[in-house]
C-alpha cells in the first residue's frame, strides 16, 4: 500500500509539511518498503483550488492513505469521496510518519483540520 505524504521537501527524510493543500512535495512510499516518489505539488502556487489540485494528484495516483499536519475542506472533500483516509501527523519527517502509520500511532481525521481558503502562501 501507497501513502502520500505533505513534505517540505523531496524524499523520505523531508519534514511532513503542515499544510496539505501548499505543501511544496507530494510524497508517496509503499509502507512496506519505503520505496518513494516525490512530485512537485501541482496545487502549490494555484490562485485558488490548491487543496483540490493536491488532492486530485493523490487520487489519480491511486493513493488511498494521506498524511499531512492540516488539511482544509474542499480537499477533505475530494479525498473522502475518492474513499482516501487521512491521518494527522507533523513536526516529524516523512520515514517517522510513515513508521507511526504503521504502528498504528497516527489517528485519522474525520473531518476538515484546517479553514476553507486561507489564502496564497504561508502568511
Amino acid at each position: 500500500m501507497k501513502a502520500a505524504i505533505s513534505a517540505t521537501g523531496p524524499g523520505v527524510d523531508a519534514k511532513v509539511d503542515e499544510h496539505f493543500g501548499r505543501c511544496p512535495y507530494l510524497v508517496f512510499v509503499d509502507v512496506n518498503n519505503m520505496e518513494a516518489e516525490s512530485i512537485s505539488n501541482p496545487g502549490a502556487a494555484s490562485q485558488g483550488g490548491a487543496g483540490i489540485a493536491a488532492a486530485q494528484a493523490v487520487v489519480n495516483k491511486g493513493i488511498k492513505v494521506v498524511i499531512t499536519g492540516n488539511v482544509g475542506p474542499n480537499a477533505y472533500e475530494v479525498l473522502s469521496k475518492a474513499g482516501v483516509k487521512v491521518f494527522g501527523n507533523a513536526s516529524v519527517s516523512v520515514k517517522e510518519a510513515i513508521e507511526a502509520f504503521r504502528s498504528g500511532k497516527l489517528k485519522e481525521v474525520a473531518g476538515p483540520t484546517a479553514k476553507g481558503h486561507a489564502g496564497q502562501g504561508r502568511g
